[in-house]
């Protein structure tokens, strides 16, 4: 397997012994030499082979890191977004509700009011008319009472008229009496 060139130097170089490290040398490149630049040209290949496809490889990390990035950045600002719409909603809604709760206290508040001014007519109304109905009733009594008063005095005065004191009762009876037992005389009529 090795060429007469070879063998040739071969002999060569043992025949000029040990003397010279060179020569060792080119045993060796003699004997390994043409594997070693297949060997050299195999691990060049290779290295190249092997830098391509790493550089390959990182291309393609960088790549996918860069859509991974990419893709990571979109969701981070999909959900950003979806909390500041949620917060917003969240603060627009309690705005709303804030709104309504201060509708609706304005409103009771205005009902309330309403209900307080007409109980405060309706009672100013009832004294109105209670106090009307006791001035008429306090009339009516008045009226009555003089009326009473008037027909009592009338009576008082017609009985007064109409009564027979008590001397001249008192005589009348004695006269009764006295005709009754005959012993009634008339004065002027001396018998």
């Amino acid at each position: 397997m090795s060429s007469p060139e070879q063998a040739d130097s071969t002999s060569q170089v043992l025949r000029g012994g040990a003397g010279a490290a060179g020569n060792v040398d080119k045993i060796r490149d003699i004997l390994f030499g043409t594997q070693m630049r297949d060997y050299e040209s195999r691990f060049s290949r290779l290295e190249e082979t092997l830098i391509k496809e790493t550089m390959e490889i990182r291309e393609t990390n960088r790549k996918k890191f860069e859509q991974l990035e990419s893709f990571m950045r979109r969701e981070f600002e999909a959900v950003q977004n979806r909390m500041k719409s949620d917060r917003d909603e969240r603060i627009e809604g309690a705005s709303q509700l804030a709104r309504e709760l201060k509708d609706l206290t304005d409103g009771l508040s205005r009902r309330i009011r309403d209900l307080d001014d007409r109980a405060s007519t309706m009672e100013r109304d009832i004294r109105n008319d209670m106090l009307q109905q006791a001035r008429d009733l306090t009339d009516e009594i008045r009226n009555r009472h003089e009326e009473l008063s008037a027909i009592l005095d009338r009576r008082v005065h017609e009985l007064r008229d109409g009564k027979t004191d008590r001397a001249t009762l008192a005589a009348l009876f004695s006269e009764v009496a006295l005709r009754l037992s005959d012993q009634f005389q008339i004065p002027g009529s001396e018998e």
